[in-house]
């Protein structure tokens, strides 16, 4: 999982116009490779996808702002946010989604843990201190890609557990809502589909499953 040279500051995909007189929406995707939909088109990336759907459902959302790079571990997200500031003073939703690289990277889970409730302490402050605002999602199970052939799958699939029932417990606590997409991820072991050409992170079949799941969330919190 080694980093690449993507721009921390994604810029946005043009989105549909929706048939909303409201002002648009901000939502702010904070994370990794698959936050920015590594090997995918850009239009496939789940928080793009997840705006779309929200439009066509007549809520107007503007195209997210992404800040997320391949090879990010909670530590490179933090420092990141440090000088890459967000554009706006206030979101309406905020995602968080980090810490497959802590743990492919041997992290510990005290590092993951502290450096987590930074990092979410922070998306509530950039939804406007709103908790119901903001949305953490689970983070994938790749030992079931090509990716982890020759691995030690059951000790992936083991550390991804521990890392998530971390970043669960610390959302909850904070009281946001947290959407655990982690078992449709391991779907992928029987359908070479939902994995990108890359063997290892999702296609954009898989990022539609979570944004379909995103959408409800995110409807109710805005409302």
């Amino acid at each position: 999982m080694a980093s690449t040279p993507n721009n921390i500051y994604i810029p946005p995909v043009k989105l549909a116009a929706v048939k909303d007189t409201t002002p648009p929406r901000f939502f702010l995707a904070l994370g990794d490779s698959y936050t920015i939909g590594q090997s995918v088109l850009a239009a496939d990336r789940f928080p793009v996808q997840t705006a779309k759907y929200l439009n066509e459902q007549g809520i107007n959302f503007n195209a997210p702002q992404i800040i997320a790079q391949t090879g990010w571990t909670t530590a490179n997200l933090l420092s990141s946010l440090a000088y890459a500031a967000p554009l706006q003073s206030t979101y309406d939703i905020v995602t968080l989604l980090i810490g497959v690289n802590n743990q492919y990277q041997h992290r510990t889970q005290k590092e993951y843990a502290d450096e987590f409730l930074i990092l979410l302490n922070k998306a509530i402050k950039y939804a406007g201190n709103n908790k119901k605002r903001v949305v953490v999602l689970s983070i994938p199970d790749y030992s079931v890609t090509p990716f982890a052939t020759g691995s030690d799958k059951a000790t992936i699939t083991m550390e991804i557990d521990a890392f998530n029932a971390i970043n669960k417990k610390i959302a909850k606590q904070a009281g946001v809502n947290y959407v655990d997409i982690t078992g449709f991820t391991r779907m992928a072991a029987t359908n070479p589909l939902l994995i990108a050409t890359d063997g290892l992170h999702p296609s954009g079949i898989e990022y539609t499953v979570w944004a379909k799941e995103l959408v409800p969330v995110i409807k109710a919190a805005i409302k």
